[in-house]
């Protein structure tokens, strides 16, 4: 799992300012740390798409995705894939011990972190698609509780239906805050008909109005599939 030292630093808000030698040094110090502390893990699941209605997507008869962002998302979708990663608890609680005797440390591996999870959530993503394009299927972009007008209480259901407490130790607050904080879910849609990750443009995206990324031209994790 190898992070984007470019992306340690848009997470530490950079924006192609000169660096000095002992931030330079911080960062690839905190890099090194997080590769030693992080126990990435990851599960994901195979979904029917049993319904369809006007703002939400049934799944296996038994789950539903509402909202008119991931509906949109996935109506040409037959199936979907639930994604759960994580980074584990160590990488939590050493930002916390920074946070006591070395804030700037902190907030570094703390981008470190973030960068990783992105990396972790990748290689998932790319693993799902190979599976599944010897199938015929192609594979969208991935899609998390939270984004656009999913709700952000999905993340419960989509825990449970991963058991992923028990598969690597992931579950949520009742504010349905991810603990570890340093995971992901997401929703990954398949479908014959799609193309593989199929074209989309920053507008497509629910930050579109007030994305900071867009404008100063700095891409994301999004716009880089484009």
């Amino acid at each position: 799992m190898e992070m984007s030292r470019s992306e340690v630093l848009r997470y530490l808000g950079h924006k192609q300012q000169k660096i000095d030698a002992g931030l330079n040094q911080l960062i690839d110090s905190c890099m090194k740390e997080m590769t030693e502390i992080a126990k990435p893990r990851y599960v994901y699941e195979f979904f029917e798409i049993t319904e369809v209605q006007e703002a939400a997507i049934v799944l296996n008869e038994s789950l539903t995705l509402k909202g008119k962002s991931i509906t949109n998302h996935l109506k040409d979708c037959s199936k979907c894939v639930l994604l759960a990663g994580t980074l584990g608890i160590n990488v939590d609680r050493q930002i916390k011990q920074y946070q006591l005797v070395d804030m700037t440390r902190a907030l570094v591996l703390d981008a470190c972190a973030t960068a990783a999870i992105e990396v972790l959530c990748d290689e998932a993503e790319e693993e799902i698609k190979k599976l599944n394009l010897v199938k015929g299927y192609h594979t969208t972009f991935r899609f998390s509780p939270g984004y656009g007008d999913l709700p952000i209480e999905l993340q419960p259901e989509v825990l449970n239906q991963l058991n992923a407490f028990a598969k690597i130790g992931l579950t949520s607050t009742e504010q349905c805050i991810l603990v570890p904080r340093k995971s992901v879910t997401a929703c990954i849609g398949l479908g014959t008909q799609l193309e593989n990750n199929k074209k989309k443009s920053c507008r497509d995206c629910d930050a579109y109005e007030h994305c900071g990324s867009r404008r100063e031209e700095d891409p994301c994790e999004f716009s880089k599939g484009l």
